[in-house]
């Protein structure tokens, strides 16, 4: 099987389908001349445009399987592909049933377990793997070893996204913070990943105070630009607000910065994924599983929250609050702290790093 057409099934959420990226370079490298595609609802399809590895990206509305005409015409598509094999990252019964409409024979997915295989998902997959590693981009990458390929190196190798680019590069210009700056997200998709945002402000004063970095606040929507707001009215002067932004320009601005802080989230496996040192805050999920990737972050979490996947969504954030602003303020330190820690362009290459319209 030299040039096999492949198909990824991870439909969602932002920072799931992040992490799944590396099986896609793992495949790539394995089969440099395979036909790969990937289904993916559209939330998250911009982290997945314009990926060098990726010849098909096949984007679906979310609830995209209760309507007949976007199946009928979803289906058409994957079939005239002719996809041989799928993965189902995602392990659902709506990822398994996308696999299954695709016609392929072969259905790579894993066996039951609290966070894989679940629903009806290991019936309608018809190879199933039990991982063994703990964390989740080591487990995909073990969906890989029907196809041949054992323990491959976890690589993102994520896009350069232009115009994004050149936006996120008038931002840093404007305020002034192209010497270096840090990047903070304050939401997160349950509330009970939430941290305070007295705390984010108090490191962001921190920083600006011990480590002269500022600090660049995301947000989305009218709720967390709230929470932003009070971040930088907190901070002393060393916050800045960020403008609105879309994953791409997320991924742009952490790529920049000297160092990303924020909890178990997309914007946080964005940074990640562009090599941008991270500080990630953990409460209801085990960082082990699902903290920032590599060694050159930090995942800090001092309280865990058993139970299911529901449980740990719906709870409060009291797990959140068992991590102090001194650990994250000591974290930054570290990582400040390291040989090499600098702003990936200086200031004065911003302008010429914009391409003419």
């Amino acid at each position: 099987m030299t040039s096999p057409r492949i198909l990824i099934v991870r439909l969602s959420a932002i920072g799931d389908t992040v992490l799944s990226i590396p099986v896609l370079c793992a495949l790539r490298d394995h089969f440099p001349h395979a036909t790969i595609g990937w289904i993916v609802e559209r939330t998250s399809a911009p982290m997945l445009r314009g990926h060098a590895d990726l010849n098909h990206l096949i984007e679906v509305p979310r609830g995209w399987l209760k309507s007949p005409r976007v199946v009928w015409n979803t289906v058409r598509r994957l079939r005239s592909i002719g996809f041989d094999v799928t993965l189902d990252l995602q392990g659902l019964t709506k990822s398994s049933i996308t696999a299954r409409l695709s016609g392929a024979r072969r259905r790579l997915g894993f066996t039951k377990s609290d966070f894989e295989g679940r629903e009806f998902s290991t019936w309608i997959n018809n190879e199933l793997v039990a991982p063994t590693a703990e964390h989740v981009v080591e487990r995909s990458l073990e969906l890989l070893q029907p196809l041949g390929i054992h323990r491959p190196a976890a690589n993102f190798r994520m896009p350069v996204y232009e115009e994004s680019e050149a936006a996120v590069v008038r931002f840093i210009v404007e305020r002034g913070i192209g010497a270096g700056y840090a990047v903070i997200n304050t939401g997160a998709g349950w509330p009970s990943k939430l941290w305070p945002p007295e705390r984010y402000a108090a490191v962001a004063a921190y920083l600006g105070k011990t480590r002269c970095v500022p600090t660049v606040v995301l947000w989305s929507g009218q709720q967390e630009r709230l929470v932003a707001d009070q971040i930088v009215a907190r901070a002393g002067g060393y916050a800045h607000l960020a403008p609105q932004t879309s994953l791409t320009e997320v991924a742009c601005l952490a790529r920049r910065a000297r160092l990303f802080i924020g909890s178990d989230t997309g914007p946080l496996h964005i940074a990640v994924a562009v090599g941008t040192p991270s500080i990630g805050l953990y409460g209801p999920m085990p960082a082990s599983r699902c903290g920032p990737y590599g060694p050159k972050h930090i995942a800090l979490q001092n309280a865990k929250l058993p139970g299911k996947l529901k449980n740990r969504r719906t709870a409060d954030n009291t797990t959140m609050l068992a991590i102090g602003v001194d650990e994250v303020c000591r974290a930054g330190d570290d990582i400040l702290a390291r040989p090499g820690s600098s702003p990936v362009i200086p200031a004065p290459h911003f302008r010429s790093s914009v391409r003419a319209k």
